[in-house]
């Protein structure tokens, strides 16, 4: 049976009638040399297998009467997907990230599955890189990341597993199942088919709604003393969802209040043992440095263009990850923390980023957040565009922070000598992801030109911000 996306990814589908909710997200990679497209083209034809959601393309019921849903593509184009480019010269680092801001700028083909990977070439000293982009409802930041570790070795000339490549050519039922999704002779995503599924999945949950319900109502009935306890949750409900959904008002920032459909892309690492040090000393984790780090930075670039803040207020993804699962689909819940950003001193200010952020942990509309998003997914577009601009407006940035290998990789028989991710905006005026590898955290920052007037600026900034935090570890 075909998937279909779950509330909170129809929502992020819905919302892109705005060009500024986008979802997509990207990751450059940094290589010490060319790779070898027949490799990596063999590694993505064995992705196709293990998740199956990168060979589908998203098929929409009439009316919206059901979620979207997932669809293999008989069309399906390696060539479209897997491409090259060259840089132009001198081939800076400054040359690239301009490059992959550009191909970012463009919206995948919501007519196609929603991926594409880009060899860039041409950077000083032989050296490319890999510009992966992922929409978000195919998989989230984690999810995405597993995907990337589909795709590399862990020395630059594996030899081939003799195991592997005899159980794979035996399994001449997975390969058979995947024939079969490809060149089914029925017309799956006929307009009749697709209405008829939608219907049966309607009748379905509204089904599971109605039995909900009553079980709400008969375990009232048996249990009335509970009553007030009932009604007390559902005031600490009511002001939660407030601070975390329905957020009032604009931006804490009057200088990052313009907003634009440009991109600009920069990249910094920092040390991930003094990071970790960091963190140990002051008492908190690894993100807790990142995100009072991130924090401090935007301090100091306020105050360099002479306009203090006190605070701000931040996005923040919370994975709802267990184990090691099926990395398809979006498993996180969305939180909003007004961030402080006094005092200047790292150690007093680290403690108070830490307590907001554990305190958001235990916010009780996370908890509520499916529940809430599967009621969201069935208004209108327009409504779902509507509030989900009013809500990215009060958002001044956005950070997340993805764990990744401490080991070196290779991708095509290139070594990864960087891992940057770049996620999405979603209408704030600057995000900036963590990920680690091989003892670094590497930063990558998505910022929007009419907000961030002086990104060279913000860059030292993040690095001085950095600076004072580390040193705090020695």
């Amino acid at each position: 049976m075909n998937a279909r996306m779950s509330p909170s990814e129809a929502i992020m589908w819905a919302a892109e009638k705005d060009p500024a909710l986008r979802s997509d997200f990207s990751n450059l990679t940094v290589l010490d040399q060319v790779p070898d497209m027949d490799r990596l083209r063999a590694k993505v034809e064995q992705a196709l297998v293990s998740l199956p959601r990168l060979a589908e393309r998203v098929v929409t019921p009439p009316l919206r009467i059901a979620p979207p849903e997932w669809r293999p593509d008989p069309t399906l184009d390696l060539d479209y997907h897997l491409r090259r480019v060259a840089l132009p010269d001198p081939g800076s680092l400054r040359n690239l990230l301009d490059v992959a801001a550009t191909l970012s700028a463009t919206p995948l083909d919501r007519s196609r599955p929603l991926w594409e990977f880009t060899i860039i070439e041409g950077l000083a000293d032989g050296r490319a890189a890999l510009l992966q982009r992922v929409h978000h409802t195919v998989t989230d930041g984690v999810g995405g990341l597993k995907l990337s570790l589909s795709l590399v070795d862990f020395e630059r000339d594996p030899v081939p597993d003799v195991h592997e490549t005899v159980r794979a050519l035996a399994d001449e039922e997975q390969a058979r199942t995947l024939h079969d999704r490809m060149e089914d002779p029925l017309d799956r995503d006929s307009p009749l088919g697709v209405l008829r599924d939608a219907l049966d999945f309607a009748w379905q949950r509204n089904l599971s709604f109605a039995r909900r319900g009553f079980a709400t109502g008969a375990d009232i009935a048996l249990h009335p003393t509970a009553t007030p306890r009932r009604v007390r949750d559902a005031i600490g409900m009511a002001g939660s969802l407030r601070r975390q959904v329905l957020i009032a008002g604009r931006a804490k920032s009057p200088l990052l209040a313009t907003r634009s459909l440009g991109r600009r892309y920069d990249i910094l690492s920092i040390d991930l043992e003094e990071t970790r040090s960091a963190a140990h000393a002051l008492g908190g984790s690894i993100n807790d440095v990142f995100v009072t780090g991130v924090a401090g930075a935007l301090g100091l670039y306020h105050d360099r263009l002479g306009i203090p803040v006190d605070e701000l207020r931040m996005a923040m993804a919370v994975s709802t990850r267990a184990g090691h699962g099926d990395h398809a689909g979006n498993q996180f819940v969305p939180t909003r923390v007004v961030v402080p950003i006094t005092p200047k001193e790292p150690a007093p200010r680290f403690n108070r980023v830490r307590d907001r952020i554990n305190h958001v942990r235990h916010e009780p509309a996370l908890a509520a957040a499916d529940s809430f998003a599967g009621l969201a997914a069935g208004l209108p577009t327009s409504m779902i565009v509507g509030l989900l601009r009013n809500q990215t407006r009060a958002v001044d940035f956005a950070t997340s922070n993805l764990r990744g290998s401490p080991t070196e990789l290779y991708l095509g028989g290139a070594q990864i000598v960087g891992n940057y991710p770049l996620g999405p905006r979603s209408g704030c005026a600057v995000n900036v992801t963590a990920l680690s590898y091989c003892g670094d955290l590497c930063l990558g920052v998505h910022s929007d030109p009419a907000a961030v007037t002086d990104p060279e600026a913000f860059v030292e900034c993040l690095h001085d911000a950095f600076d004072a935090l580390l040193a705090t570890g020695v």
